[in-house]
């Protein structure tokens, strides 16, 4: 337990000195409102990179409906904070959105989560397409394809940074759990772990759930600080952005979902001024990757305290082999 205690005391300190610089940064002038943008904008990337990775990467379950889950996130936000513009409505609103995110996910993935491939990524697009459809139909609560504007920014980076370091920490303590291990008995043999009396449907259900619901938190961030939602930011291309981010940094890495979202938002910021051509780099970035390093840049390997304290000082880790923080 000591050495437990130790461990999270050093992400403690890794998590304060992180935002003691980012505050640093801002306080002094060096962030300014495009670079402000940026960072929100990565920050909002890792928390929906991190929970898709656990439903692709942990569990093995290939979804391509993400951008639903964070249309209705960024949906209920946008309502609830023009009906009460205050940080208690807009946080009323990300409570209800990921609420409907996981009860729907808990539904929808019951059914779906039997299938495998090719079959799950259809019918979780076609998941995704019915949500974005009815946002555009329900004109009376969602005002149809015009969208809502006008959506007070409670959305800081301050905020994003918090809830980006709560959803790491989740799916980390998540994994490492029993529910955890589940998972990934699932995602390396599906049929050995149900001849063991794993409950595959169970756990693919409880990953797909939880990835949803953090999807949903991401999409309230969202419409909190573009102070706008439409129908047409939450289609096919916005799922395939996200698993693009996931399968960069390596699937099964919550560490690569981090880094990926940080390197792909970095690229992006610098390419602005290149026009079209920051497409074509962009592309070409990723085809490089994909041939030097298909497993993406971390495959499965994870950032750990505990080992790197153990390689510093050249003691095992004995009874705590099966901790990894």
């Amino acid at each position: 337990m000591k050495k437990v205690a130790k461990y999270n005391l050093i992400w403690l300190a890794f998590i304060l000195v992180s935002y003691g610089i980012l505050l640093v940064l801002y306080n002094v002038g060096i962030v300014d409102l495009f670079i402000d943008n940026a960072l929100v904008n990565i920050g909002i990337n890792v928390i929906l990179a991190v929970g898709l990775n656990l439903i692709i990467g942990y569990s093995g379950q290939f979804s391509l409906g993400h951008a639903g889950f964070m249309a209705i996130g960024a949906y209920a936000g946008a309502i609830f904070a023009m009906h009460n513009p205050t940080y208690g409505g807009f946080f009323l609103g990300m409570i209800v959105g990921a609420l409907l995110s996981g009860i729907l996910a808990l539904g929808v993935g019951i059914p779906t989560l039997r299938l495998k491939g090719d079959y799950l990524a259809i019918a979780t697009l076609g998941v995704a397409e019915i949500i974005r459809i009815l946002i555009v139909n329900l004109d009376g609560i969602t005002n149809g394809p015009a969208g809502i504007f006008g959506i007070p920014q409670f959305t800081t980076w301050e905020m994003v940074f918090a809830f980006a370091v709560l959803t790491i920490l989740i799916v980390v303590n998540f994994i490492h759990s029993g529910p955890g291990r589940g998972v990934l008995a699932v995602r390396e043999d599906e049929i050995a772990a149900e001849s063991m009396g794993v409950n595959t449907t169970k756990y693919k259900v409880m990953a797909f759930v939880v990835g949803a619901m953090t999807a949903s938190v991401a999409g309230t961030l969202f419409a909190g600080y573009k102070q706008s939602v439409f129908p047409g930011d939450y289609g096919f291309m916005k799922s395939v952005d996200i698993l693009i981010i996931v399968v960069f940094g390596g699937m099964g890495s919550t560490t690569g979902a981090v880094i990926s979202a940080i390197v792909l938002g970095v690229m992006n910021t610098f390419l602005q001024d290149t026009g079209s051509l920051r497409m074509i780099i962009y592309a070409l970035a990723l085809i490089i990757i994909m041939i030097f390093k298909p497993s993406g840049l971390l495959g499965t390997w994870e950032f750990s305290v505990k080992n790197i304290l153990t390689k510093i000082t050249g003691k095992g880790a004995g009874s705590d082999a099966t901790i990894d923080r």
